[in-house]
């Protein structure tokens, strides 16, 4: 079940909502459970396989952790229950890939199994590893089954993350019964929620069409319109996946629930260092506790340290997707991030950093690294990827119409032809510059949804902005699309 879909927002929603108001008054482990049957459903909705699989998993891991308060060799266990984990991992996602590389090195033709990918499998998955690593350092004791599955399977973060952790999650769910309905919470959650719908339907899909059409014609596209591309992507991919975060994180707040914030305005980050610590912040997160940190962080010195960062890099291509393209997008910013790290303590201080121009420049030069690297983490294969970067040397320095009218909604495209622009000759290249422009400007300096909402008091004009959004929203439905990091 999509978010940004009529059957979620106007049935399961609500009655998800309203069921767990009603049922905590008076049960609060019903309430849970009701929690739980509905995450069910969300999940089992894509496919009844998938929510097999995420169900064995869930009772798997809970049998590991209960073995963890009983046996001795903790560190034994520790190691066969996160095997096990990434076996299930390596064997839906990646086993085919490995194939194909033992097929193309030893001139093998084993057969591909084309195993069908279960959705949200590598966030389910980290999540339970880190529950263990904590159960493992004694940090999560006496959790009940039903308290784990809730942090396992709650619907808003299932899918696509946030990767929440058990300190943040267990003592919410623990303190359902102690807590009451607080309108301020549940009208920013509605806020949040809305706008992160807009992120994702409005701006996001709309430059996903562009970006389809793209890389269906690489062989054909301008240079311009390569380069538009590279833009379009980086904008589509960060309203998309931070308009999915801001929903989860507001469908939590609805339920009286904070989820980890997942995004911070990465794009105005003026190094890579600073963009990690600004986007899909709970991934960097998982890796620095879990893989960083054990492999020694930086307490081995700089060479082990700098090593522990590109191995955290090279992982994190890795667990986005089977393909060389991938590990090579993790091996470009694991580069970049060692490189910046070394610097930084060469200059231990930088007075030039808060010169705003320099600061800018700066800026610019990572948003435009960050843009090339997400044409490799777009593209089908490596190969790909070079061609629509290639393209960039072209002499032809034009947009063709068609890509430009993939930009003229109807709400737009009726304002032009009320103000007879649209019949001038560069009508149909308007709405696309303006457009493109708009959402450039939000990145780099207005404030992110959680800014907005943190300094905002929620009253009449706030709820009249959200139901124009809302209802914008809802009449944009109809040509829904996935949301990409579903694909990861």
């Amino acid at each position: 079940m999509l978010f940004n879909s009529y059957i979620f927002i106007f049935a399961f929603l609500p009655l998800c909502v309203l069921g767990f108001y009603l049922i905590k008054k008076y049960n609060v482990e019903a309430a849970k459970i009701w929690l739980i049957a509905f995450s069910l459903w969300f999940y089992g909705y894509f496919n009844l396989y998938y929510l097999a699989i995420m169900v064995g998993s869930v009772g798997l891991n809970y049998c590991f952790y209960r073995m963890f308060e009983r046996v001795n060799k903790k560190k034994a266990l520790l190691a066969v229950s996160v095997t096990a984990n990434l076996a299930v991992l390596f064997y839906f996602k990646y086993f085919d890939f490995f194939i194909e590389n033992i097929n193309l090195v030893f001139s093998k033709s084993f057969a591909l199994r084309h195993i069908l990918l279960p959705l949200g499998i590598s966030f389910f998955t980290f999540q339970q590893i880190s529950f263990l690593h904590d159960a493992y350092d004694g940090k999560v004791k006496d959790v009940r089954f039903t308290d784990y599955a809730l942090f396992i399977t709650f619907f808003p973060q299932l899918i696509a993350g946030p990767i929440v952790t058990a300190d943040e999650m267990l003592p919410q769910f623990k303190n359902i019964g102690g807590s009451k309905f607080d309108p301020e919470r549940f009208a920013g959650g509605v806020f949040v929620f809305v706008m992160g719908l807009a992120k994702k339907v409005i701006i996001a899909d709309t430059f996903g069409k562009a970006v389809d059409f793209g890389y269906e014609n690489i062989a054909t596209v301008t240079a311009l319109e390569a380069v538009l591309v590279v833009l379009f992507y980086t904008l589509q991919l960060y309203f998309d996946f931070s308009g999915y975060c801001d929903m989860a994180i507001g469908i939590g707040r609805l339920l009286g629930f904070e989820i980890a914030i997942n995004f911070n305005s990465p794009y105005k980050a003026c190094n890579i260092i600073d963009f990690w610590k600004r986007w899909h912040i709970t991934l960097s997160r998982f890796f620095t506790r879990n893989i960083y940190i054990p492999l020694g962080g930086n307490r081995k010195g700089n060479f082990r340290m700098y090593l522990n960062l590109f191995i955290v890099f090279f992982l994190s291509g890795v667990w986005h997707g089977a393909g060389w393209n991938f590990i090579l997008w993790g091996c470009m910013h694991g580069m970049l991030y060692v490189i910046t790290r070394a610097w930084q303590k060469i200059r231990k201080s930088d007075k030039q950093s808060d010169i705003a121009v320099i600061k800018a420049v700066k800026t610019i030069l990572t948003f435009v690294f960050v843009a090339v690297a997400w044409v490799f983490f777009r593209a089908a294969t490596v190969g790909e990827a070079i061609e629509l970067l290639t393209r960039i040397t072209s002499n032809t320095w034009t947009v063709g119409t068609q890509m430009a009218e993939l930009f003229n909604l109807g709400e737009f495209w009726y304002v032009l032809k009320i103000l007879h622009i649209s019949e001038l000759a560069f009508g149909k290249y308007i709405i696309m510059a303006v457009f493109t422009v708009i959402c450039s400007l939000m990145v780099f300096f207005a404030p992110n949804v959680h800014q907005l909402q943190a300094k905002m008091k929620f009253g009449t004009i706030h709820a009249i902005i959200c139901g124009v959004v809302f209802i914008w929203c809802v009449v944009s439905l109809s040509g829904v699309g996935t949301f990409l990091y579903f694909n990861f």
